[in-house]
């Protein structure tokens, strides 16, 4: 098959990955808290399935990626991954007890894991200069996910039959349809995804080195202009030639292979966690990859209560709403992808947390104690809530983006795990900070703001450091 035919199939691939994975959250999310009522759950259930979903994968996220490094496999990582969420879907459909579906969550939350290994596999197969735009394309997946899933609601919650010994029901069908989805991606995997190498992700300098090289095995060892002197000796000497007596050069003989430990040394030989993570720029990024999600979800969260509390929101509005903050990130990852052509990618970061910060600003001042009528307040609310969705794109991209290009190429899959484990921690920690702080709006959006303002002077201080590191890729090369 045509190489170039590979690639886009392979890239379309992982983009039906992900697009699977926004339209399970938005499948499972709006019945699991009813599903856990009927089954006799206590109210924290709630919370610990949701974060029992983000613990494993926060967990597996870096081991997938190891794996993906050390094997150079991605294709076999997927399918693997996938199965957890086919077990684990089936587990929730069944749903005997709350036990179970507590369970359900925490195996489904494996398969999130592979994301690090496709972030890695993107990584280096990708060049540096292209890499914002695909990470925008992929990432606007998710969210065209999460915007269609609701759609699947709509015929899901009139199932009411039984399946053999299995009740089918507005609770149970989100489990077996998302088990027959990750099912038929599984073919689709088998049959559309290669784990060749796809198109290098170095840069313009190795290429011209290497075509440097070439032209050089294709030149005669010892030029005309180079024989000057007494006869039999080399005022130059070129590579590989040694100069001896009488003018007699020696047989042409192929340069020694290296032993077989350094041509195929693991990518881990000489990986240093401190001099890998703790370095100023790894440390900015992965700080905004928390803050940032750590403030999503705390507002994703205190959205429903405060539409309850001063709107009378019901199902179908906020089912509205999400459906309209989903057209606006894809707008914005649209956007941004447009714009990461055209700027550097720190650049699109400042955009990001600027947004941010008048968002979290606008909260802090309008919705934490509402004034006004009910227009006044729908519209502060409005407001509010489209500068924290648009701002998210420029920050998710831009970080993503500038982490993987300081940090080493042949360990990206376990640093995009760490990254994703840090981001998983946040939307564990950031839902249970606001749940307990619904009716304390100004602690909860103070402390967000405050995160806010720190993660903008840490850019600020090392915005200079935030390009491209050419020479992260043989780090450990200086110090053998």
């Amino acid at each position: 098959m045509d190489p170039q035919r590979r690639r886009r199939l392979t890239f379309f691939t992982i983009g039906l990955v992900f697009l699977m994975s926004g339209i399970e959250y938005a499948v499972i999310l709006p019945t699991i808290w009813r599903y856990l009522q009927n089954l006799g759950a206590p109210s924290y259930f709630l919370g610990l399935s949701l974060s029992a979903f983000s613990f494993s994968g926060l967990l597996c996220g870096p081991l997938f990626g190891l794996i993906s490094d050390r094997t150079r496999t991605t294709k076999k990582i997927i399918l693997f991954a996938n199965c957890f969420e086919i077990v684990g879907n089936f587990m929730y459909f069944i749903g005997y007890s709350k036990w179970l579906l507590l369970s359900s969550r925490l195996v489904a939350g494996i398969g999130t894991g592979a994301g690090s290994s496709i972030f890695g596999f993107l990584t280096r197969n990708t060049a540096p200069e292209d890499r914002s735009t695909i990470f925008a394309i992929v990432m606007a997946c998710r969210q065209a996910g999460l915007l269609i899933g609701p759609a699947f609601n709509i015929f899901l919650r009139l199932c009411d039959f039984q399946l053999g010994p299995f009740v089918v029901n507005k609770y149970t069908a989100p489990g077996i349809f998302m088990c027959l989805l990750w099912l038929l991606l599984q073919l689709v995997v088998l049959l559309m995804f290669w784990d060749v190498p796809l198109q290098t992700s170095r840069g313009p300098a190795k290429e011209e080195e290497e075509e440097e090289e070439e032209d050089d095995e294709g030149r005669p060892l010892v030029q005309p202009h180079d024989l000057t002197g007494s006869y039999g000796t080399l005022s130059t000497p070129p590579p590989r030639v040694q100069p001896v007596a009488n003018g007699n050069l020696p047989q042409n003989s192929p340069p020694p292979s290296p032993p077989p430990e350094q041509s195929q040394s693991s990518p881990f030989r000489h990986f240093s966690v401190r001099r890998e993570f703790l370095r100023e720029e790894v440390v900015v990024l992965l700080t905004a990859q928390f803050i940032t999600l750590f403030n999503q979800t705390a507002l994703e969260t205190m959205v429903t209560p405060l539409t309850q509390k001063y709107f009378n929101f019901g199902e179908l509005e906020n089912s509205i709403m999400y459906c309209v903050c989903g057209v606006e990130v894809i707008a914005g990852f649209v956007f941004v992808r447009w714009l990461s052509r055209r700027v550097a990618e720190r650049v699109v970061l400042a955009v990001g947390l600027i947004l941010c910060n008048i968002s979290c600003v606008w909260c802090l001042i309008f919705l934490a104690n509402p004034q006004g009528g009910f227009p006044w307040q729908l519209g502060e609310f409005i407001i509010g809530v489209f500068l924290q969705v648009l701002g998210l794109p420029f920050v998710a991209v831009a970080q993503v983006s500038l982490f993987s290009k300081i940090t080493a190429e042949k360990t990206q899959g376990f640093s995009h795990g760490v990254r994703r484990s840090v981001g998983g921690l946040a939307t564990i920690l950031g839902p249970l900070w606001a749940g307990g702080l619904t009716s304390s709006l100004y602690v909860m959006l103070g402390v967000m703001m405050a995160l806010l303002a720190l993660l903008t002077i840490m850019m600020a201080f090392s915005y200079e450091r935030l390009v491209e590191r050419p020479t992260v890729e043989h780090a450990d090369d200086s110090e053998e």
